[in-house]
């Protein structure tokens, strides 16, 4: 069937996307040493991000957003983590707390999403870190969260929090488990804990965050990935925020591993090893390990966008995905994070005494890559939970959350 000129208009819009990001990333490239330094991205870093349009790559349309095809989607971001991996994570949590737009009422959405800075960051759902009391007009919201990636330069924060009554009696869902709904409050109203004191993504900022009784009217709240409350057609918003993260973090990991790669074959074409007689990609040892690690990018990156594009299609002509869709969706990212992992740590030692010293770009991708794998996306136990689905049994953990 012959393109429409629908179809061609928004081919161009995620080719440009693309090519935007491969135009940013020399900029991203040169302010990663200060990004680290600061503990968050460089306001001209921001700036930029904004002017390309970055913060609004999965913004519905009707809002003044890209709602990019996911796989166009995490292709910008592999492309922005090979110059620097705190900006590409940044924009994978920011564009993911970005996919609640389409459950809140318009006007509110545009009053957060709408402005420039328009830009949401929160902390993950954990036990115990908050409570929202039920009252009249909305919820009285106490807490304190971590890892808010990118809220030094958002506008707004958010939670999710398990609903209780006024008399403290737990709100639940019809299936037992606790009711939990997302908040958004502009940031002057939280108190932000400086602690992101980390190993690596040093540059993304990730603070704690608190607040303390805090009102926050019912229209600045939302179910996520609640059906009923989902106010856009379009089939990016079948996809979970679960989903879109997996997806989001997978790629960026990637994306580290590949500049590692890269920097590498560099290094390996002059660098003569201590007693050595011939340079580093002499060695077939090095040779061999190489290969082995272009193979585990390639093919992680191809079953993710095999998966992604299949899910899309699935979107476009039923509006749902099949469990087997959400399985191997699961996989592929799981398994693109620990083979991201696993090549940054051979390159690196390959690399030998020269990895040490910040100025080559091994060291840093090692913590970036270590402090990514510690994320949520990639826990061994979504490999478990995978097994339990191919050999016939009953998942014991939820697919995405």
């Amino acid at each position: 069937m012959p393109s429409t000129s629908l179809d061609v208009r928004r081919a161009d819009v995620s080719l440009d996307y693309v090519e935007r990001a491969r135009e940013i990333a020399p900029m991203l490239a040169a302010a990663s040493d200060e990004a680290e330094e600061r503990r968050e991205l460089p306001q001209r870093v921001v700036e930029a991000l904004i002017e390309g349009g970055f913060f609004r790559m999965l913004l519905p349309r009707s809002l003044g957003g890209a709602e990019l095809h996911p796989l166009t989607y995490v292709q910008v971001l592999e492309e922005i983590a090979k110059a620097d991996p705190s900006t590409a994570w940044c924009l994978g949590q920011n564009s993911g707390c970005s996919m609640t737009a389409p459950y809140l009422d318009p006007a509110v959405a545009r009053e957060i999403f709408g402005p420039p800075r328009g830009i949401l960051a929160w902390g993950p759902e954990l036990p115990g870190a908050g409570r929202g009391v039920a009252v009249e007009g909305g919820i009285r919201v106490t807490g304190r969260w971590g890892f808010a990636t990118g809220s030094r330069h958002a506008t707004w924060l958010g939670a999710h929090v398990p609903i209780f009554e006024p008399d403290g009696t737990p709100r639940l869902n019809p299936n037992g488990r606790p009711f939990v709904r997302t908040v958004l409050f502009p940031k002057s109203s939280a108190e932000i804990i400086d602690n992101w004191q980390v190993i690596g993504l040093r540059g993304t900022g990730s603070d704690s965050y608190r607040v303390d009784d805090l009102f926050v009217p019912q229209k600045y709240t939302a179910s996520r990935d609640n059906e009923a409350e989902r106010r856009e057609p379009g089939p990016l918003y079948r996809f979970t925020s679960g989903m879109i993260y997996a997806a989001s973090f997978s790629n960026v990991s990637l994306g580290i591993a590949r500049g590692a790669l890269d920097a590498f074959v560099v290094l390996a074409r002059d660098k003569i090893p201590r007693g050595a007689r011939g340079t580093l990609r002499e060695n077939n040892v090095v040779q061999s390990q190489v290969a082995q690690c272009e193979a585990r990018l390639r093919s992680s990156r191809a079953f993710i966008h095999e998966i992604l594009a299949e899910m899309w299609e699935e979107a476009e002509r039923t509006g749902e995905f099949r469990y087997e869709q959400h399985v191997r969706l699961r996989l592929s990212t799981t398994w693109a994070i620990h083979q991201a992992r696993d090549a940054v740590a051979t390159v690196y030692g390959a690399a030998g005494s020269t990895a040490v010293f910040n100025e080559n770009p091994f060291e840093r991708r090692l913590r970036d890559i270590h402090a990514g794998t510690q994320q949520g996306q990639g826990r061994p136990i979504h490999f478990e939970t995978v097994g339990q689905v191919l050999l016939g049994l009953p998942p014991q953990g939820r697919m995405f959350r």
